[in-house]
Parts: structure tokens; C-alpha cells; sequence
């Protein structure tokens, strides 16, 4: 499965318009949130029609400097998995918006509490989507803030912003991809334990990650990872 990875369009239909062949070439299309410019709340929409206006799959979720309410409107395009869970081609896909409580100067900041809930209905569902082992192998999380201590977190300074009860999530859950954003510094590609993270750097600055993933004996694996510049 061949999966293109965006995030932090903030409002620029232009790079995703140049984006329109992958993801028409691409299986699936993740999406980290931020789909508003800072302060443009009016940007978020044409970001969201230019994104879905191929076939191909999209999932996503809010970003900080996007409206709460406009979940509403990514719902109605059927693309959130924010604070729900969807199946798709046997994988599990769920997601958690917005950012972490900083600066006070963004719509949808959020207490690491609030951030992590988005995930109860993955806890709720761990019997029927985790092994013997409680490793959920075909989970993919979405989540805008990144999770704390690896290569997707770093601010100049090199000190990690990241979310602490988002990355003991994802120790105890062990998904088979994580996909963030928020951090425009720190696009890269990590490991926590089993789990591969990836923030693709904002694709407002012309950045995107591809994945491929392989499914083997009924669990799938991220065969292949790679971060682009447009």
C-alpha cells in the first residue's frame, strides 16, 4: 500500500495542487492537520477541497491553527478520524487534533489530557484490534502534536515540545505508523519501539513523506519510508 503523507498545508492549495498526481498515484492519503493559515480561518476550506477532490482515500485530523468547529466540515467530507476510529483495506486508523497548550495565540490548543483522549475509543477496542502480545499491528494514528523525544519534536535549541501521554500511548499500543506534524522544524522519521513516526515537515514549505506498507501473515509493516521536498 503506497501512502502519501502531508501535514501543515496552512491554506496553501497551490503545493497541493502539485501534489495532485502522487496522491492520485498514492493508495491512501494521511493528513496531519493544520489545514488553516495562522489566523485565516477562512483558508481551511479551499485546503480541504483541494485535497479531497481526487478518489483517492483521505484521512485526517485538525491542527491548532485549525477552528474546533471545523471538524464539522472534514466530517462531512468523510475524511476525519479525529476522536473515532475507521477501517480501511484491514487497517485501523484513528486520530487526535489539535496542539498542545503553548502560546495561547492559536484556536485549538489542548491539554496533554484532551490530546491523548482523542484515543479512548482505540483503549475501548484493544481486545478486538490487539495481538497476544498487545501490539496493535494494524493501527495507524494521526496525531497533529507530535509525540515526545524523537527526531519529529526538536525546536532550534535542540529541546523536544513533544507530547508525553501521546508517546506513553503509543509505547503501550505499538501501531504500525504514526503520522504528526505541527513541529515545521522537525520533519523526520523515527522508531518508537515497533512503531515508525513520521512528520513530513510542513507541505506549506513544499514537504511530503511517502510510505509503502506490506502486509505479511495478515499484519501489515512499513516496507519503506522517505521524506521529499516539492
Amino acid at each position: 500500500m503506497k501512502i502519501l503523507i502531508i501535514s501543515d498545508a496552512h491554506g496553501s492549495t497551490e503545493n497541493i495542487e502539485k501534489l495532485t498526481d502522487k496522491i492520485q498515484n498514492s493508495d491512501l492519503v494521511l493528513f496531519g492537520g493544520d489545514f488553516a493559515k495562522f489566523n485565516h480561518p477562512q483558508t481551511a476550506r479551499p485546503a480541504l477541497e483541494a485535497l479531497t477532490k481526487t478518489a483517492t482515500p483521505v484521512f485526517a485530523v485538525l491542527g491548532n491553527c485549525d477552528e474546533p468547529e471545523f471538524i464539522s466540515e472534514i466530517e462531512s467530507a468523510d475524511i476525519s478520524v479525529q476522536k473515532s476510529m475507521v477501517f480501511h483495506e484491514s487497517l485501523v486508523i484513528s486520530g487526535s487534533g489539535g496542539g498542545s497548550k503553548f502560546s495561547g495565540d492559536t484556536p485549538f490548543e489542548r491539554t496533554e489530557e484532551e490530546l491523548v483522549q482523542d484515543f479512548d475509543v482505540v483503549k475501548s477496542s484493544l481486545s478486538q484490534i490487539a495481538d497476544e502480545e498487545g501490539r496493535c499491528r494494524n493501527l495507524v494514528l494521526i496525531m497533529h502534536n507530535p509525540p515526545k523525544d524523537t527526531k519529529t519534536d526538536v525546536i532550534p535549541g535542540g529541546i523536544h515540545v513533544g507530547s508525553q501521554k501521546l508517546r506513553e500511548f503509543i509505547e503501550s499500543t505499538q501501531p504500525v505508523l504514526v503520522v504528526t506534524g505541527h513541529i515545521h522544524e522537525s520533519a523526520g522519521i523515527d522508531k518508537i519501539g515497533n512503531s515508525t513516526v513520521i512528520n513530513p515537515g510542513p507541505l506549506l514549505e513544499g514537504k511530503y513523506a511517502l510510505a509503502e506498507l506490506e502486509k505479511t501473515e495478515g499484519n501489515w509493516e512499513v516496507k519503506s519510508a522517505e521524506l521529499f521536498s516539492l
